[in-house]
């Protein structure tokens, strides 16, 4: 039953991935990976939230691991990042990685702790 919770969750994961990045690629362009920015910044609060809850086990596999692995994406990440170096615009580049390392840590300390207190 818990293989079926993680491909469920996974699958949805993705999708919903796939329809916030468009969200704010209509919105905001591509020029600089907002949407990706939002997914993993976002994934991380989310994340930080279940383990502040305490969740565990097969729930924390199938929330956690499942689906909010399959939302967030470090590889497209780091290919956007890799991208606006190769375009020559080396201080997006930096930005995308210290800020999205700053955000994502900062959401997933405010979601443990607002979970905390759940």
């Amino acid at each position: 039953m818990a293989w079926i919770g993680v491909a469920l969750a996974g699958g949805l994961g993705a999708v919903l991935r796939f329809v916030v990045d468009g969200w704010i690629a209509r919105r905001f362009g591509r020029e600089l990976p907002f949407g990706t920015f939002t997914i993993n910044v976002s994934g991380a609060f989310l994340l930080g939230l279940l383990d502040g809850l305490a969740l565990t086990g097969t729930a924390m596999a199938v929330a956690g691991t499942a689906a909010l692995g399959a939302y967030t994406t470090f590889s497209t990440w780091m290919f956007e990042t890799q991208r606006l170096a190769e375009d020559g615009e080396f201080s997006a580049a930096a930005t995308n990685v210290v800020a999205g390392i700053i955000a994502g840590f900062l959401a997933v300390l405010l979601g443990h702790s607002i979970g905390r207190q759940l």
